[in-house]
């Protein structure tokens, strides 16, 4: 393991350590890409990022003896690398079936007027008893980056104690299921791909369902709802 400087960034919505020179400064290579690792803990795993999207936390930096670089083209997955499956399943009620009793279920969609254009996010948690509605307006994007995104909230809004248990991810975007389940290679929103990934390691059991849009599946239509609604409100 090699001991270097990191310091604290902010990349995108993440909190990250990212490497420095001796007088703070980012150390990018001629892509303009930064090396960056999730937690401050010896062994993390060396991902990279884009310096431009890289806002700096403040603080001291800190040594760390970090592990190996993540793999390019490596597939988001639970626990120690293991690749989840997509779940084909129009309705989502069959992946739900089988799942473990305690199970959270998260349904995920995006929005995009224009595309590019004003995109937005809606997220719908299930843990039991307990709902949990996320409606974000993201700004100029795509819909491929709402979808996404979509997916990245959703999982961010789930505790470490919960990244114990089975999570089914619920989206009817192919493209976002093929890059996070099947590794996809990401030829475009490298970046936002890359970050999802590092997430989807911290979970245990993290399963992929692709159901049908638009389609009167409840919570999909649902989700749908809240992601036009943070466009239509445009943050409001």
């Amino acid at each position: 393991m090699r001991s270097v400087p990191w310091l604290l960034h902010r990349l995108r919505d993440q909190d990250v350590y990212a490497k420095v020179d001796n007088a703070g400064a980012l150390v990018a290579d001629r892509d303009g890409r930064v090396e960056v690792v999730y937690k401050a803990i010896a062994g993390a795993k060396v991902y990279r990022a884009g310096g431009r999207n890289l806002t700096r936390v403040g603080g001291a930096a800190v040594e760390i003896e970090v592990g190996e670089p993540a793999p390019e083209k490596a597939a988001a997955g639970p626990g120690a690398g293991a690749k989840p499956k997509p779940i084909p399943d129009k309705t989502g009620k069959a992946a739900a079936a089988a799942a473990p009793a305690d199970a959270i279920h998260v349904w995920t969609d995006g929005a995009c007027t224009g595309n590019p254009g004003p995109a937005g996010v809606g997220v719908v948690i299930v843990n039991g008893a307990q709902t949990k509605e996320i409606s974000e307006y993201l700004g100029h994007g795509t819909n491929n980056i709402a979808e996404l995104t979509a997916i990245l909230r959703g999982l961010q809004a789930i505790g470490a104690a919960d990244q114990k248990r089975a999570v089914l991810v619920y989206s009817d975007s192919s493209y976002s299921i093929g890059l996070l389940s099947q590794n996809w290679k990401a030829k475009a929103n490298v970046e936002l791909v890359g970050e999802i990934r590092a997430v989807c390691k911290q979970f245990a059991d993290l399963r992929f369902v692709k159901v049908l849009g638009h389609s009167g599946v409840e919570l999909n239509e649902r989700t749908d709802e809240l992601a036009r609604q943070a466009v239509s409100g445009r943050g409001r």
